[in-house]
């Protein structure tokens, strides 16, 4: 008997092995007793970090490199085997020569690489990180994003100060808290409603992105909305279809600069027009299941669909958007 499918793997950017405890980041006695046998992730001027090359592993320093106590912008991430691991901005030192490595969509990216060390951008390289990296990564860079929008109060406008090791902040004139923020959007994976898991998705592309690149609908949730509620409206604006059965997958953390992505999958009459959002939308089109697993067995190159004049390739593997196409394809209609 065919079931609704699921998500067959747990999200890049949502794989973490770190102990991330309020009681740990608010014990100050312990995390600067362990400070000396902590590690340090660093982030550049550019939000990347520098990891092992050819083994997907962050290469983190020893603490004590930054002095004898935690310094003032230093971010507590969590414990991992018993060590405590923190983040620091921190630039390549040294004179980088230039790798090319597949990145995001397919593109080719170039990164500096500075004794040994290759210094990656969690989007285009999060999926080639083991757990522990990608974990502390993501953390790391969502708390970066908040802190450099977080610098006065959002209450009183007086400039605020990092208090709980980065995890909150408190402003001077009426010591105001303020805790990091996320922005909820909802991602949607639409099939038509063949079967029980449909035989066709429905992709869009965004004019801003490159040529043949299509991934599944999103949008932000809006204040007083539930979540199925701005699944069914981000699909009505973004491609003018009617949505039924929605039904949530799961989520992954997406710090660019603050999002959570929240997977759901829906069904809908492939019939209805497709009406894409002017300068939203660039277009939108049902593709074959056969057509989105051809895609991905010619993964970074672009895939005929046929009938068409168009190729299509699809979302980069750290996306949630990756994960849910790859599930919906490969499982029975």
């Amino acid at each position: 008997m065919t079931t609704p499918f699921g998500l067959h793997t747990v999200p890049t950017l949502s794989r973490s092995t770190v102990d991330r405890q309020e009681t740990l980041r608010t014990n100050p006695e312990r995390l600067v007793a362990r400070w000396p046998e902590a590690q340090v992730l660093l982030l550049d001027d550019a939000a990347r970090t520098p990891v092992r090359e050819d083994d997907g592993v962050v290469s983190t320093r020893k603490a004590l490199a930054f002095g004898d106590a935690p310094p003032g912008e230093a971010v507590f991430l969590g414990e991992w085997q018993g060590v405590d691991y923190w983040s620091l901005p921190g630039n390549p030192a040294g004179e980088a020569e230039t790798v090319r490595t597949p990145g995001s969509w397919g593109m080719i990216e170039e990164i500096p690489k500075i004794d040994g060390e290759l210094w990656i951008d969690l989007r285009s390289y999060g999926d080639r990180l083991d757990d522990t990296s990608a974990g502390l990564y993501t953390t790391a860079l969502a708390l970066r994003n908040w802190h450099r929008r977080a610098r006065f109060c959002a209450r009183d406008g007086s400039p605020t100060r990092r208090v709980q090791f980065g995890w909150a902040t408190k402003c001077e004139a009426k010591e105001h808290e303020e805790y990091p923020r996320t922005d909820p959007a909802v991602i949607c994976l639409v099939h038509d409603d063949a079967g029980v898991n449909g035989e066709q998705v429905l992709l869009a592309r965004q004019p801003i992105w490159p040529p043949g690149r299509y991934s599944v609908l999103a949008g932000f949730v809006e204040a007083g909305e539930s979540l199925e509620g701005c699944v069914s409206r981000e699909i009505r604006e973004e491609v003018g279809v009617e949505v039924s059965d929605v039904r949530y997958l799961g989520s992954q953390p997406w710090p660019f600069p603050r999002s959570i992505m929240l997977g759901f999958t829906a069904r809908a009459d492939a019939s209805q027009p497709l009406v894409p959002a002017d300068g939203e939308i660039e277009e939108a089109r049902w593709v074959p299941r056969a057509v989105v697993r051809a895609a991905f067995e010619n993964d970074g190159e672009a895939t005929p669909i046929p009938g068409t004049d168009r190729t299509i390739m699809l979302p980069g593997n750290s996306s949630i958007a990756r994960v849910m196409l790859e599930s919906w394809a490969y499982a029975e209609a």
